[in-house]
C-alpha cells in the first residue's frame, strides 16, 4: 500500500519541545502540585517533582513547542528534491504558521502527515497546544468522528511495528538498521531544554529538528524500497 502513495502528498514533520518554564520553582503553586500529581507514577520514589521537571517538555500540559520542522517532496521529471523549512519563535506564532501551511498546501483529502512516533507524540502534542493557545484545529489534526482509516496520519514507527503493539524503536536505531547514513550532530533530545534556556541557541535546535525530518523521510523511502535522498536533493527553504 505504501508504494501507491504519492510522495508529494505527504508532509513530513518533527517538533522540539521544552518545559513551559526554565525552573520548577518558576511555576505557581497550583502548577507545581499538578505536576507532582501528574508525574507521580513515572517518578515513583526515585525523583522529587522538582528533580523530574527537566522532562516536563514531554507533556503538552506542562511544555511548549519551540520548533516545528517540515519537509516535502517535489519532483519535476526525473529531478527529485526534498524541501525542508522550520517554524520557530513564540509558540502561538509557530502554531499559526504551521496551521497556515496545512491550510494552503496540505488540506485536501489526499494529503497526509508523517512523523516518527507521531501518533503518540507529535500530532496530539500540536493539537493540544493549539487548543491551549486558543487556535481552532486544522482539519488534518481534528480527529473527532473520524474512522481509523480516515485519519490522515502516517507514523514510521508504527509502520515498522508490523502489528507488534509492544515494540518501540527510536528513529536513530531504525535509521541505523536500515543503513541510512546518520549525519553527525552535536545534540540529542535530552539536551533541547538546556540548549534553549541556557544557551539560547535556537539555530542549533532547528538544525537538529530538520535532521530528524530528513531522517524520517529517508526511513519512509527505505520502507518503500526506494533510493535514499542524496545530499544535493535536500533543499533548505
Amino acid at each position: 500500500m505504501l508504494y501507491k502513495l504519492n510522495l508529494e502528498y505527504i508532509l513530513f514533520l518533527d517538533i522540539e519541545t521544552v518545559p513551559q518554564q526554565q525552573h520548577f520553582t518558576d511555576l505557581d503553586e497550583t502548577a507545581q502540585l499538578l505536576w507532582e500529581q501528574k508525574t507521580q507514577y513515572q517518578r515513583k520514589d526515585e525523583f522529587t517533582a522538582e528533580e523530574f521537571y527537566d522532562r516536563a517538555g514531554i507533556w503538552a500540559e506542562f511544555g511548549k513547542i519551540v520548533c516545528i520542522s517540515v519537509g516535502y517532496f517535489n519532483s519535476k521529471g526525473d529531478l527529485r528534491t526534498f524541501r525542508v523549512t522550520s517554524f520557530y519563535g513564540e509558540e502561538i506564532q509557530i502554531l499559526k504558521q504551521f496551521k497556515q501551511l496545512l491550510k494552503d498546501h496540505f488540506s485536501q483529502v489526499k494529503h497526509l502527515l508523517c512523523a516518527h512516533n507521531g501518533k503518540e507524540f507529535d500530532f496530539p502534542y500540536i493539537a493540544r497546544r493549539m487548543v491551549i493557545n486558543g487556535i481552532n484545529l486544522p482539519y488534518k489534526l481534528d480527529l473527532f468522528g473520524k474512522k481509523p482509516w480516515e485519519v490522515p496520519h502516517l507514523d514510521t514507527m508504527e509502520l515498522w511495528k508490523f502489528g507488534d503493539y509492544k515494540h518501540y524503536t527510536s528513529l536513530k536505531l531504525l535509521a541505523h538498521v536500515l543503513g541510512i547514513p546518520s549525519p553527525k550532530d552535536d545534540m540529542d533530545g535530552s539536551m533541547v531544554k538546556d540548549v534553549f534556556y541556557k544557551e539560547n541557541d535556537i539555530d542549533r535546535i532547528i538544525r537538529y529538528c530538520e535532521l530528524d525530518v530528513v531522517t524520517t523521510a529517508q526511513v519512509f523511502l527505505r520502507l518503500r524500497n526506494e533510493a535514499l535522498l542524496a545530499d544535493q536533493e535536500i533543499k533548505k527553504v
